[in-house]
C-alpha cells in the first residue's frame, strides 16, 4: 500500500512534465489548425455574413441546401473532377519519366535536378501570374511561338475563351506539380538496393523488366502515399486559378475551393464558404478511405 501510494503522485508529475514540454508544439496547432477548422464547421451552420454581424444565428442546413441548389455547382463540380484527376496524371508520368532519368548518373546531373525542382518553390500564386501573361491573347509568347510554328493562324484567347480556360490552367497546374513526383519518386528510387539489379542482370533481364519488376514494386509505397497526398492538395489549390483567371471566364474554371474563396472574397458569406468547405472535407475523406481500400494500402504506411 505504501509503494502504491508512494508511485502515483510521481506518475502523475511526470504525465504533467511531459505535457508542460508537449506545450508549445500543442499549442500553435490547435489555435491554427484545429480551432479553424471546427469554427469553419460551426459557420456552415450559421447565417454568417460580414455585411450584418449583428444577424449571426444557427440556419440548420439551410448553407448547404443553397450551395446544392447553386446552377453553377454542375460545372464547378465537373471542373474540380478534371482539375484534380487530369494535373495529377500527368504530374505522375512527366515525374516518373524525369526521376527515371535523374536516377542514372551522369555530368551535372544536380544542377539538372535544382532546375526540375525549382518550380516546387514558387508561389502559386506567383506562377499563375507568370503562365496568365504567358497565355495572355494579345501579348503571351504562347501564343507567339504558336504563330511562328504555324500551328494557329490567328491569336487565341486561352484565359477569355471558356473553352481554352480550363485547358490553359490545367497546363500551368501540370508545370508545377511534376517536380514534386520528380523529387519523391528520385528519392525513392535511390533507396532501391544495387543487389536487386544485378540478380536481375544475372536473369537478363531488359530495361522494361527491370523497371516493372524491381523498381515500380519497390518504390510502390511512395506511389501510393504521395498520389493519395497529391490529389488532396490539388483538390485544396485554387492558387493558380485564382491568380490566371478568377474562376472565370463566366465561372468556367471554378472548382471547389475556388468558389469558396469567391463566397469569402465577393461575397463576404462565410456561412456558405463553411458548407463548401464541410462538402470538400466529406468528399476527400470519402475518397481517402475508398484509395487506400481499392490500393490495399497496408504498406503505404513504410513510407
Amino acid at each position: 500500500m505504501n509503494n502504491t501510494s508512494v508511485r502515483k503522485p510521481r506518475l502523475n508529475r511526470t504525465t504533467a512534465f511531459i505535457l508542460f514540454c508537449l506545450l508549445p508544439a500543442l499549442i500553435p496547432v490547435v489555435v491554427l489548425t484545429y480551432f479553424p477548422i471546427f469554427k469553419g464547421i460551426i459557420m456552415a451552420f450559421q447565417n454568417y455574413s460580414l455585411f450584418n454581424l449583428n444577424d449571426i444565428r444557427f440556419i440548420g442546413f439551410d448553407n448547404f441546401k443553397t450551395v446544392l441548389q447553386d446552377p453553377n455547382l454542375p460545372t464547378i463540380m465537373q471542373n474540380t473532377v478534371l482539375w484534380v484527376f487530369i494535373s495529377l496524371i500527368l504530374q505522375f508520368a512527366i515525374g516518373f519519366v524525369l526521376s527515371l532519368l535523374l536516377y542514372q548518373k551522369f555530368p551535372g546531373r544536380g544542377v539538372y535536378q535544382g532546375l526540375i525542382y525549382y518550380s516546387w518553390a514558387m508561389s502559386g500564386f506567383l506562377i499563375g501570374i507568370i503562365w496568365r501573361w504567358m497565355f495572355n491573347g494579345q501579348i503571351g509568347v504562347i501564343n507567339d511561338m504558336l504563330l511562328k510554328m504555324g500551328l494557329i493562324s490567328e491569336r487565341i484567347g486561352f484565359l477569355s475563351d471558356p473553352k481554352w480556360a480550363m485547358f490553359s490552367v490545367i497546363v500551368a497546374n501540370i508545370w508545377y506539380g511534376v517536380a514534386f513526383f520528380a523529387i519523391m519518386l528520385t528519392a525513392a528510387m535511390q533507396s532501391i538496393p544495387e543487389e536487386l539489379f544485378e540478380a536481375a542482370d544475372m536473369d537478363g533481364a531488359n530495361g522494361l523488366q527491370k523497371m516493372l519488376h524491381v523498381i515500380i514494386p519497390y518504390i510502390l509505397p511512395t506511389i501510393i502515399t504521395t498520389t493519395a497526398l497529391r490529389v488532396i492538395w490539388i483538390f485544396n489549390f485554387p492558387d493558380i486559378i485564382y491568380a490566371m483567371t478568377n474562376g472565370g471566364p463566366a465561372n468556367s474554371t471554378h472548382i471547389l475551393s475556388t468558389f469558396m474563396l469567391d463566397k469569402i472574397v465577393f461575397g463576404g458569406d462565410y456561412g456558405l464558404a463553411g458548407a463548401i468547405g464541410v462538402i470538400s472535407i466529406v468528399l476527400l475523406l470519402l475518397y481517402t478511405l475508398f484509395y487506400l481500400f481499392a490500393t490495399k494500402a497496408s504498406k503505404a504506411g513504410d513510407f
